[in-house]
């Protein structure tokens, strides 16, 4: 409440101080005294810059006084209010220019009110001094608590960062007057997150603070509380949580769960056939699972290739395997990542290997021919049965079924069930030399598995076929021909087949033994007769 003394004026007019508590000082004016006076004095309004306290819980709160330096307390003034909030909020007493405040007010909403202030001769009705603004200031009180405004937090940082890295910073608002003492002065601490997440008290900096594996916990909640009034008692507090996820770094091999595989084959495979799949598991996700097989086969009859959607290693026939050669393999895999940084190469430096146990399969196949055609020869003339030449074929599988022959179609030989091929009609050259058969050899347990082969007879030539003149010759002669005179050359030939060129010998057949005619043998080649032989009786 604001106390004033009186002093005695040297006009003899008294005049009202007031005592200073504010850091403002009252407004004065000049003003002139009524015409026929003749002195002038100072006076004017008479108050200090007024605060009050937000929140206060009375109904009337004193705030203090407006007063005029002429009034003399005889109760002919009369103080009037103005302006917003001016009899809602505050009031004056009209007779002593006491302010009270009738609501709570809240500095947040608004912290400053402007009024006017009049003075009024109760009898005269005449202002006594000119209408004046004053202010009223809502002083703060830590009443509100920090805010964090921009939530919801969330954050990522790799796996394994060392500590001190940043994560993310979280700031908080308190609505409270920043000037008024520490009420809006914030302090940060954490909550939950510790061992691996610290923060800076005066900036909401969060930072690792121990190495975190995301195979074992990929994600973590932090809370996070800010304190005003940089943690005294009574500081109100506010909190906010943030998530703060790990993202995955290529620290983790890929591993076989299984040291050995069993796979099997079918003999009757083709080449580029898968036979089965192995799998490795990485605790690493996306990029960084990734990876590529490879296998050890001495023997080349194996491959792996990489499914890249399901990360399996496929295992393909390189080549064809066969179960009487060899019924089993025993191979070697390896697994790697795809790509691997520099710095990440010593979580990578062996790679994971198991074993592939492969067993081939039997399959019943066909009866395998010792050669892939047979050529026999036989002369002609040989009679019925004569032996020509024996075929042979074997069943490949374990079980050995006996073979039973046939011919396809031939009414000359005919084949035993031990692949012997004989005569069943005479042969002649002259009417074929070459016969194609062919010859099936089929299982005896099962007429299904059979296979075929090619087999050549060749008929060889005997001397069975007398030499034949080329042709009918009907010779004449003129009566007067001289003797030793040529009236016709003739020539023979042989069906038969010579190693070399014919030989044929001439002589004359005669009834008489007085002939008028002769011939005489020249021995000469007949090679143009055999090509005219050929050609009459092909082969």
């Amino acid at each position: 409440m604001n106390c004033c003394l009186l002093l005695p004026f040297m006009l003899g007019i008294p005049l009202l101080l007031p005592c200073l508590i504010a850091t403002e000082n009252s407004k004065t004016e000049e003003v002139k005294h009524p015409a026929g006076s003749h002195l002038r004095v100072r006076r004017g309004w008479m108050w200090n810059q007024f605060f009050v306290p937000e929140e206060m819980n009375k109904t009337r709160h004193h705030i203090g006084q407006l007063r005029s330096d002429l009034d003399n307390g005889n109760n002919s003034f009369q103080y009037k209010l103005l302006g917003a909030g001016a009899g809602s909020i505050f009031v004056i007493d009209e007779r002593t220019g006491d302010i009270y405040a009738v609501q709570k007010l809240d500095r947040e909403e608004r912290s400053l009110y402007t009024l006017r202030a009049q003075v009024i001769d109760t009898t005269t009705g005449r202002a006594m001094e000119p209408e004046s603004e004053f202010v009223i200031r809502v002083s703060d009180i830590n009443d509100n608590e920090p805010k964090f405004l921009d939530e919801p937090y969330e954050a990522i940082v790799p796996e394994m960062s060392p500590e001190g890295t940043f994560v993310i910073q979280v700031t908080a608002s308190d609505a409270d007057d920043p000037s008024s003492g520490n009420n809006a002065r914030l302090l940060y601490s954490l909550r939950q997150g510790q061992p691996y997440f610290s923060i800076e008290p005066t900036t909401g900096v969060i930072r690792i603070s121990s190495k975190m594996d995301r195979e074992l916990q990929d994600e973590y909640w932090v809370i996070i509380q800010a304190k005003d009034m940089i943690g005294l008692p009574g500081a109100l507090s506010g909190t906010t949580s943030v998530l703060i996820k790990l993202s995955d770094v290529n620290d983790n091999k890929p591993i076989f769960k299984d040291s050995l595989y069993r796979l099997t084959v079918s003999e009757s495979a083709s080449v580029g056939m898968s036979i089965g799949k192995i799998m490795a598991y990485d605790n690493d996700i996306g990029e960084n699972a990734e990876m590529d097989y490879s296998i050890e086969d001495d023997s080349k009859t194996f491959d792996v290739i990489t499914n890249n959607e399901t990360q399996e290693g496929i295992i393909i026939l390189k080549k064809r395997v066969d179960f009487e050669h060899q019924n089993h393999y025993r191979i070697r895999a390896k697994v790697k990542n795809r790509r691997v940084d520099e710095q990440l190469r010593k979580y990578h430096t062996e790679a994971s290997t198991t074993f592939i146990k492969i067993q081939v399969e039997d399959v019943d196949e066909p009866p395998v021919f010792l050669l892939p055609y047979y050529l026999f020869e036989i002369f002609e003339g040989s009679p019925y049965g004569s032996f020509v030449g024996t075929v042979s074929a074997t069943d490949p599988d374990q079980r050995k079924s006996p073979i039973r022959y046939s011919i396809t179609r031939s009414k000359v030989f005919s084949i035993d069930d031990n692949g012997t091929v004989f005569t069943t009609n005479p042969l002649d050259r002259e009417i074929s030399a070459w016969y194609n058969l062919s010859v099936t050899a089929t299982e005896k347990y099962s007429i299904e598995q059979s296979s075929a082969v090619p087999v050549y007879v060749q008929v060889l030539d005997i001397n069975d076929h007398a030499p034949e003149f080329s042709e009918y010759y009907e010779t004449y002669v003129c009566e007067n021909a001289v003797s030793g005179q040529v009236i016709q050359t003739i020539s023979a030939v042989d069906r038969d087949e010579s190693i070399e060129d014919h030989h044929f010998y001439f002589n004359v057949s005669v009834v008489e033994n007085n002939s008028s005619f002769t011939i005489i043998d020249n021995q000469e080649l007949v090679s143009a007769f055999k090509k005219s032989l050929s050609s009459t009786y092909p082969s």
